[in-house]
């Protein structure tokens, strides 16, 4: 194998990393659940929801718009590899990267590992930080590009359910502090991520460098100089692709994103004749950009708060149910759009480990 494709190490670097993990984020969530349960139950809520042909209906449309925001990655990750990659290894990859981010804190991701498994199928190394970095900046600048508009059309007050004086945004309200430090935090990532693959690669070398001069990083210090020299190789080849090509990366990002989104108003619908769909949908990249700044894997417990909380004004019931019912909403929400990953990402991530490193660790 030339040294342009070498894998990134031999070694298993994922050894810490536990299938068992994944109970974390249950835990989590449930147990969040189960408090916030504990505090609103009403057994009258539980009759509310309940199970119809029309309820089946819209879950099958949740269920076929979680598999367009699967395919949205997919098609973007063979765009990027330029085809390299086949269906099965696309969504290997995509449901490794899911997994990994499910048990790593909201603000942390799994973006870094995503250029091993990456790597891994076949792409250099540098190669593999580059795509890796191209999905990252597409992610981004899809909230970056629709949360300014989704302002210019809902009023902040709107969508931030902000009681100002005359319209005006109350700093005060905790969920737009969140939604502005999230918002914040991508915006400085793109800009830095855009200036690296865009303006100047050499730069980001540089940055690299200088963050693997920290003691507990040293010992990787050639192996991050080699992949951002690939980096810089990698950089004049995304430079070079033409306005269709990022075009097309782009669409399958915003396919993806928005079908994720789109989740939240079918299920609101199995169960509720809801109205301000737009709205809603609005809410929901609001509130993943929120979760940006959680502490826990996958954002559990928080996103699970922040869906009752924030959603729970478009279920028609009378005030004493809205919040056991917002509940156990925000549990199907979670149930449809964050465990299968956890118990795919189980099935997946050993076979994947023993195959690359050997015999996984349990």
């Amino acid at each position: 194998m030339s040294k342009n494709t070498e894998p990134i190490a031999s070694e298993n670097p994922l050894q810490k990393m536990k299938v068992g993990r994944a109970l974390y984020p249950i835990i989590i969530g449930l147990g969040v659940v189960g408090y916030m349960f504990y505090r609103e139950f009403d057994p009258e809520a539980l009759k509310i929801i309940r199970f119809n042909n029309w309820s089946f209906f819209w879950l099958g449309i949740a269920i076929v718009l979680m598999a367009f925001r699967d395919l949205g990655y997919m098609v973007r990750l063979r765009i990027l590899t330029r085809k390299k990659f086949s269906w099965v290894q696309s969504f290997r990859v995509i449901m490794l990267w899911e997994f990994t981010s499910a048990i790593t804190p909201s603000a942390i991701g799994g973006t870094s590992i995503a250029i091993l498994y990456v790597n891994k199928e076949g792409l250099s190394v540098g190669r593999s930080s580059a795509v890796v970095m191209a999905t990252s900046f597409l992610d981004e600048l899809y909230f970056i590009i629709t949360f300014p508009l989704l302002l210019l059309i809902v009023k902040s007050s709107v969508l931030f359910g902000i009681s100002g004086h005359e319209g005006e945004i109350s700093f005060s309200n905790e969920l737009f502090l969140f939604a502005i430090v999230g918002y914040s935090l991508k915006l400085a990532y793109v800009l830095v991520i855009s200036y690296g693959l865009f303006i100047n690669p050499r730069g980001l070398k540089w940055l690299i460098l200088m963050i693997f001069k920290l003691p507990f990083l040293r010992k990787w210090k050639q192996g991050a100089n080699n992949a951002g020299t690939e980096i810089i190789e990698s950089s004049k080849d995304f430079r070079q692709m033409p306005f269709v090509f990022w075009l097309k990366a782009f669409g399958a990002t915003a396919l993806s994103w928005t079908s994720r989104y789109w989740v939240a108003n079918a299920l609101l619908l199995a169960f509720f004749a809801t109205t301000d769909q737009f709205l809603i949908f609005a809410r929901q990249l609001v509130m993943w950009i929120m979760m940006l700044v959680s502490p826990t894997p996958g954002g559990s417990g928080f996103a699970e708060f922040v869906f009752a909380r924030y959603l729970g004004e478009f279920i028609p019931v009378q005030p004493a149910l809205l919040g056991a019912v917002a509940i156990a909403m925000a549990l199907i929400w979670r149930t449809a759009t964050y465990y299968p990953y956890l118990f795919i990402g189980a099935i997946i991530f050993p076979r994947w480990i023993k195959r690359n490193f050997g015999k996984p660790k349990q």
